[in-house]
């Protein structure tokens, strides 16, 4: 054998039931290591080998996985390779942001095929809707126009927009208060004809992380994501964790004092819209992103004091991670500019000790990840395929339990 690199894998089972566990487990074997023949996968899976083949001939026949060239390692037989195929399955991201809407199509692989983006009428959830369904159908139409088959491969619409959503009575602003009492997944899903799934920003930004990102392979992972507002993207045991209500990771919230007079959300002091207001700068301006990037760069002295200022809270942000989650590694995403999130990690340097701060580490306590201002809209189009195809501990537990 000339393997280099262990196959990263999650272990199929050979009980009885399981078989779509199973073939959610190739699926996903298939996209972290790439390639693989099927005794690979046997090995990597825990499967016997003929669980494998009859998984095997059912994805290429469900046009999700196809045969490449026979290859000889060693003296030994030859062995076929198979790899997943981009086309197998689509999917559409949504984002929803205060001032704006931003809409992708992705493939099986998460690979960005179309996109578009426009205005939203501010906390006009109404009006807003209207112009979402429109975005959404040309992205669709883009996509028609590069697979034939996307529309029935399509496996749903993912939405992300900034939480925290069904709290009782919300008028801040700050929340969207309007958007959280539309009905708006009743409505996406009677205008587009798709299942319709909703999560928060940060952790659509850990779902964009975890399939083509800094998160891809590792199983215990946290996001912190700096945008309009702040939150945390949860990814433990390989899976992402959105809490009760969907609300989990909202760091944002957390008091950097006790409760009472002066006690300050830690968004407010370190989230973009601070930066914003820091700045006087409007947040709907068309080249917001240019215009931040451009003030990094020339290390105007306002947006070096707002750095400053925000890696101070950042910094304690991640030592309250690290204690509660212990992940191997905490990921700054945002949709700022690469620049600004650079300079942002290199601010809260030295991190405060943690139990994370330990040697032999083989990924760095915190580094910077997607910073891109499309990376919300991924990582919402990566959710469909995420729960059409990725294995789910808890769904083989629900296998194993259910009445016979």
């Amino acid at each position: 054998m000339d393997d280099i690199s262990p196959i990263r894998a999650k272990s199929g089972t050979n009980q009885e039931g399981t078989s779509a566990h199973n073939r959610r487990v190739m699926i996903e074997a298939l996209r972290l290591n790439g390639a693989l023949s099927r005794a690979d996968l046997a090995r990597a899976t825990q499967l016997t080998k003929q669980a494998v083949s009859n998984i095997i001939e059912d994805l290429e026949s469900d046009g999700l996985v196809v045969a490449l060239d026979a290859v000889r390692k060693g003296r030994g037989q030859p062995s076929t390779p198979y790899r997943l195929v981009p086309e197998g399955a689509f999917a559409i991201g949504l984002h929803i942001d205060r001032h704006l809407t931003r809409a992708v199509a992705v493939d099986l692989m998460g690979s960005v095929l179309a996109r578009a983006e426009a205005n939203l009428p501010f906390d006009e959830p109404s009006k807003g809707v209207e112009i979402i369904l429109k975005l959404i159908a040309g992205v669709r139409r883009d996509l028609a126009g590069i697979s034939a088959q996307s529309e029935k491969r399509l496996v749903g619409l993912g939405v992300a927009m900034p939480g925290p959503f069904g709290l009782k009575d919300s008028d801040d602003k700050w929340m969207m208060p309007a958007w959280q009492k539309f009905p708006l997944l009743e409505t996406l899903a009677k205008g587009t004809g798709l299942n319709v799934g909703l999560q928060n920003d940060a952790a659509a930004c850990a779902t964009a992380e975890r399939i083509v990102g800094a998160a891809h392979g590792v199983d215990h992972a946290v996001c912190l994501y700096v945008g309009y507002g702040i939150g945390a993207g949860l990814i433990l045991n390989g899976e992402l964790y959105s809490g009760g209500h969907g609300n989990a990771g909202e760091i944002g919230m957390a008091l950097l004092a006790p409760a009472g007079p002066g006690s300050t959300p830690l968004e407010h002091r370190a989230s973009l819209a601070s930066l914003y207001q820091h700045l006087d700068l409007n947040p709907a301006d068309s080249d917001i992103y240019e215009q931040m990037n451009a003030l990094v760069l020339a290390e105007d002295t306002k947006m070096m004091a707002w750095i400053d200022g925000a890696a101070h809270d950042l910094r304690w942000s991640v030592h309250l991670i690290e204690t509660i989650f212990d992940p191997k590694t905490v990921i700054l995403t945002s949709g700022a500019p690469e620049a600004l999130a650079r300079r942002l990690v290199e601010a809260m340097h030295p991190l405060l000790p943690s139990i994370a701060d330990r040697p032999a580490r083989n990924l760095p306590r915190l580094q910077v990840g997607t910073t891109d201002p499309w990376s919300i809209a991924l990582g919402a189009a990566a959710a469909p395929i995420s729960r059409a195809f990725d294995p789910l501990f808890s769904a083989i537990l629900k296998t194993r339990s259910a009445p016979a």
